[in-house]
């Protein structure tokens, strides 16, 4: 029992001494660091309040003066109810009023409107939502201070919305023209019944950059040439030369064509074509022909792994003409790392759709505790957000440093394509002049 005293009465002298440094804390502020104060004051749960009462009341005496001070400009004029946040909680306090004499208008008083606001904008509340805290259950699982209100799970809800919203529109129009972009990954993920088109970008330094998203149920050419467009009006440049890494859908790859031009260079991801592939043969069939696809795949010089795709193709015509004709389709695009040279240098990162696909699982780790999809843009909230929150933790990619060799291969690219298409056209226009 008396050990029990003394730990009791030791415990006393910690909080008393911790409650004495942090008056020393307070009085160490100079009356120009508002913010600091501030911040200070709304991590102090309880001593808060009281901490609270006390920058009111020094703010109070610097516009009013001492008491029965003569020639007072302003003057105190009461108090009324209101209400400040400590941390992300709501607490009811009394809130002195000031009035100019001479205007007859009240003075506010700016550390009352700055405690209005949720302490760092509701960061704390959208943390605890986006990691799984059940908006019902958050009222029991917050710091307790009897005298808390409006954090019920409806006004929860509202703050929860109002920060998704706005990081949701953050990621819809930040400008991106400060990027150098030379290498784009596009793709969908399923949300129910609706489905998100993500798009990435990778720097000239190798840094990933979350370009945007746009709600689509079908990867539809038109639907996705004006994601696009948007990208581009935001300030998204491609004139150097853009590698384009997508899953093979017909309607991305015409809608890449369309918008980007001679500029895109597109690469189909290697482990979709190879799904497509075995997709039409039997499970012991497919498991013999992944190990074939990857092998050939995996050859180091661009003819190498074009002959050894050819083999492959000729070997499926007497097991499967669908799966052969399946290889055959767009084959030449899911080798344009080995035509670019690049193959042992950037296949890690740029042979597949994995660096976007990655991306979409870490998103998943937040979007999958959400039980039902109420419409599009609860979606999209959800999906900005995530991403937003993922981005920073992203690293660059495998390879980054040839990516400036990369940009030299684009830019060569594009030089032969647009030589070809000036041949082509002074061939037609010296037949036209022949008359033939």
């Amino acid at each position: 029992m008396k050990s029990l005293a003394r730990k009791k009465r030791k415990w006393k002298m910690k909080i008393s001494e911790r409650r004495g440094e942090i008056e020393e804390m307070m009085k160490g502020l100079e009356s120009n660091e508002l913010d600091v104060k501030i911040n200070l004051i709304q991590a102090l749960i309880p001593l808060g309040l009281e901490a609270v009462n006390d920058a009111l009341q020094k703010e109070v005496r610097e516009w009013v003066g001492e008491r029965y001070a003569h020639g007072k400009e302003n003057t105190s004029w009461g108090k009324q109810n209101g209400s400040v946040y400590l941390s992300d909680q709501k607490v009811p306090l009394k809130v002195p009023r000031i009035r100019n004499k001479i205007t007859g208008k009240e003075v506010p008083l700016q550390t009352y409107q700055k405690l209005q606001r949720p302490y760092k904008e509701d960061r704390q509340i959208f943390k605890k939502l986006l990691n799984g805290l059940s908006m019902q259950k958050y009222q029991e699982s917050t710091e307790i201070i009897p005298q808390v209100f409006g954090i019920s799970p409806s006004n929860v809800s509202r703050r929860f919305k109002k920060i998704t919203s706005a990081k949701l529109r953050q990621l819809q129009t930040r400008r991106l023209n400060k990027y150098d972009f030379v290498a784009m990954f596009i793709d969908g993920k399923r949300f129910a019944e609706e489905g998100l088109m993500i798009a990435l970008g990778i720097t000239i330094e190798g840094e990933k950059v979350i370009l945007g998203i746009e709600q689509m149920s079908t990867e539809n050419h038109r639907a996705i040439g004006q994601f696009l467009n948007k990208l581009i009006e935001r300030g998204f440049t491609f004139e150097e030369g853009l590698l384009c890494i997508v899953d093979g859908a017909k309607g991305l790859y015409k809608a890449i064509r369309q918008i980007f031009g001679d500029y895109a260079i597109v690469h189909r991801c290697q482990w979709h074509k190879m799904e497509n592939i075995v997709s039409y043969l039997n499970p012991l069939q497919q498991k013999i022909y992944r190990r074939k696809i990857k092998a050939a795949y995996s050859k180091t010089t661009y003819n190498e792994a074009l002959s050894a795709l050819r083999k492959l193709e000729v070997e499926l015509e007497g097991v499967n003409p669908s799966a052969a004709g399946s290889l055959r389709e767009g084959m030449d695009e899911t080798l344009t790392i080995h035509r670019l040279g690049l193959c042992t240098e950037l296949k890690k990162s740029f042979g597949t759709t994995n660096c976007i696909e990655s991306i979409m699982s870490q998103v998943e780790q937040y979007t999958e505790r959400v039980d039902y999809w109420r419409d599009g843009r609860h979606i999209q909230r959800w999906a900005g957000a995530g991403l937003l929150e993922v981005e920073p933790r992203l690293n660059r990619v495998h390879g980054c440093r040839y990516l400036k060799l990369l940009r030299r291969k684009l830019k060569e690219e594009v030089e032969k394509r647009q030589k070809g298409k000036n041949i082509s056209a002074l061939k037609e226009q010296e037949l036209v002049q022949a008359g033939i």
